[in-house]
């Protein structure tokens, strides 16, 4: 009897400790060979810089005029293409390729890039209205979205020009203490043919793998470890056991009273 005390103790024991999860230190940037990916080395990674597409929305201001895109404000009224914000004007491409902008009437964008936009719009101010304009452009409807082991989860702004996949997960707040560092994802491309480059943050040549230069609609996927897989399947079975072991423990001691 005495025997089959200790045990169920022990085991008791063992479930409890075992319920507890360490938090795991996670060394990144490490001088190590890079992770094959076979996707990767059939079809190379895009780093060109986006193009503009029908239905972007553009965000456009003279930088010599800090509130709107022309020295004097443009009216609003009756205008379904254009509004106001802190940092700009917005304004929609047509699916004809063409921004509607004050003044300068329409402009073809599609396929420039968002510097070759913004010089385009710049050249075209400078000739009809304004003298050395500055134009700032940006794209404001790109994004990506991080799931998994992130700090944040959710839809980022892709805001510049060759944003990396370090600078993204900064953004969200970085990796939890359960993250997989070594195998993150990328999804990209269409539903009929994802393609899946796989980033290992403990090389720290990953810090110039061109294929962690993100591109708008990116999927970030980052698993758990090893260590916190382990440690969730061994709370789901405590959470199992555990009523098993009390009802046990109280048979034990009902009969152990019953019997002195």
């Amino acid at each position: 009897m005495r025997i089959l005390f200790f045990t169920i103790l022990f085991f008791g024991i063992l479930f409890t400790l075992t319920s507890c999860s360490n938090k795991q230190y996670q060394p990144l940037f490490e001088q190590k060979v890079a992770v094959k990916d076979t996707v990767a080395q059939k079809t190379p990674a895009n780093t060109v810089a986006y193009r503009i597409q029908p239905q972007d929305i553009l965000q456009i201001r003279n930088l010599q005029n800090v509130k709107y895109i022309v020295d004097e404000a443009p009216s609003t009224t009756g205008s379904t293409t254009g509004g106001t914000t802190s940092s700009g004007q917005t304004f929609q491409v047509d699916e004809d390729g063409t921004v509607a902008l004050p003044v300068i009437g329409h402009v073809n964008v599609t396929g420039l890039t968002r510097s070759q936009a913004a010089k385009h719009i710049e050249d075209l101010y400078r000739k009809s209205l304004l003298k050395d304009p500055i134009i700032e452009l940006k794209i404001v409807n790109l994004k990506v979205t991080i799931l998994g082991e992130i700090k944040v989860q959710g839809n980022f702004p892709l805001v510049k020009d060759r944003t990396t996949l370090v600078e993204m997960i900064g953004e969200a707040g970085g990796l939890t203490d359960k993250a997989n560092e070594t195998n993150i994802e990328i999804i990209r491309g269409d539903q009929a043919n994802p393609q899946v480059t796989v980033i290992n943050l403990r090389n720290i040549q990953s810090i110039n793998d061109q294929r962690a230069f993100l591109q708008n609609g990116d999927i970030i996927y980052i698993a758990q470890n090893k260590r916190a897989v382990r440690n969730e399947n061994l709370q789901n079975l405590s959470v199992i056991t555990q009523p098993v072991l009390l009802l046990l423990n109280t048979a034990l001691i009902i009969f152990t009273l019953s019997h002195r």
